[in-house]
């Protein structure tokens, strides 16, 4: 009898949950409504745009559960590659647009260009590592925050304070060895540009596939139907930041600047001082509301669009013992820092580099891919 009455009592208690969710939609609705009109008015009407960009990317990213980290987990441990199979559908789907757009319009807006550099390979293979600790890359741990997850709430203030640290020393870092960003919308063409692009996700494409195929088990299936249709919807929304924005979509320069408003207004930085910061675009952007910088913008958007998801389907993920916290946020730290010396991380490195036909994007994924089955076993080990 009393089986039947808590079975009978659960779709009453899980609708009341749901309902009440729904309520609580309302105001936080309401509240982004009023954000995006207050920035129209009191910024920028652009900035407005660039806002609700952000937030349709935080609502895919968190209602999708799009994980960057997540998928090359999949492949990893599970032979899944439909996460990953969704990411080159994205990147292909960006780079068939963003590529053209550029070539047509090389004045008005730039390419995710970095140089080839000692820093980007030991960045990117650190940021492989860490990310997979941390559970989460720029974008993953901005949308997991903003779901409420502690983990990624716990992450995010180290990744910023490890992406200032890391702009800081970046200096140091590419006199160690580097060359010349290479483009190659303005080397070779749009259609060459487009061809090398679509040969490249072809190639990661087959190699995916094989991965899976490793063992001669059965392997998962290979498309997930709501991973791919986020991963189209997330390269449309990046391609409107391009257009927007006039530079493409990125995460890593907003965690970094925000740690460095609070250093200078602190009076413990002088940025000035630095090579990365003394620059007159990034002085001029730590002297300005953070709601004119367009990397900011977005991020704060990615935020309130998972929010909003976390209205209806809120998340907690596991406890963590006080071992396991280290270890996180150390990671977390490490994030920061190696995401600035690799000139980005999934979104900017990878996504945007890629997309836009950088070729620090290809040595981006190969490093961090690399860094990634390392750090599968750490997070394994860690139990995290």
């Amino acid at each position: 009898m009393q089986t039947t009455l808590s079975q009978a009592g659960s779709p009453a208690i899980a609708a009341s949950a749901s309902s009440a969710l729904g309520h609580a939609r309302w105001p936080l609705t309401a509240a982004i409504l009023l954000a995006v009109l207050a920035l129209a008015w009191f910024v920028t009407v652009r900035q407005s745009v660039l806002f609700v960009i952000g937030i349709g990317m935080g609502g895919l990213l968190a209602g999708a559960r799009f994980g960057f980290t997540t998928g090359w987990r999949r492949l990893i441990e599970a032979r899944d590659a439909s996460g990953v199979f969704a990411q080159i559908v994205l990147l292909a789907v960006a780079a068939a647009i963003s590529i053209p757009l550029l070539a047509k319009f090389p004045g008005d807006l730039a390419a995710a260009l970095g140089p080839p550099s000692i820093s980007l390979l030991i960045g990117a293979f650190v940021f492989g590592i860490t990310m997979q600790i941390a559970d989460g890359c720029g974008s993953g741990t901005l949308y997991k925050a903003g779901l409420g997850i502690p983990l990624n709430m716990g992450v995010l203030p180290l990744f910023a304070l490890g992406s200032f640290l890391g702009s800081v020393h970046l200096h140091g870092w590419l006199s160690l060895g580097a060359v010349a960003p290479v483009s190659l919308v303005r080397d070779w063409g749009a259609g060459g540009a487009l061809a090398a692009t679509f040969a490249g996700l072809a190639v990661f494409g087959l190699a995916a596939w094989v991965w899976s195929r490793k063992g001669g088990a059965a392997a998962p299936a290979l498309w997930n139907r709501k991973l791919l249709l986020a991963g189209i919807g997330l390269a449309l929304l990046a391609v409107a930041n391009l257009v927007v924005a006039g530079q493409p979509w990125g995460v890593v320069y907003g965690f970094g600047l925000w740690a460095a408003k609070v250093a200078t207004a602190a009076g413990v930085f002088d940025p000035a001082a630095n090579a990365f910061w003394g620059q007159a675009g990034n002085l001029r952007t730590l002297d300005q509301s953070v709601f004119l910088d367009v990397t900011s913008i977005t991020n704060i958007g990615i935020m309130a669009g998972a929010l909003w998801i976390a209205a209806r389907k809120p998340s907690s993920g596991k406890p963590l013992t006080g071992r396991q916290w280290a270890a996180v946020l150390v990671a977390g730290f490490l994030l920061g820092y190696s995401s600035r010396l690799a000139f980005g991380c999934n979104v900017g490195a990878m996504v945007s580099g890629i997309s836009t036909g950088s070729l620090h994007g290809w040595i981006w994924v190969v490093l961090a891919f690399a860094g990634s089955l390392i750090g599968v076993r750490l997070r394994r080990r860690l139990g995290v």
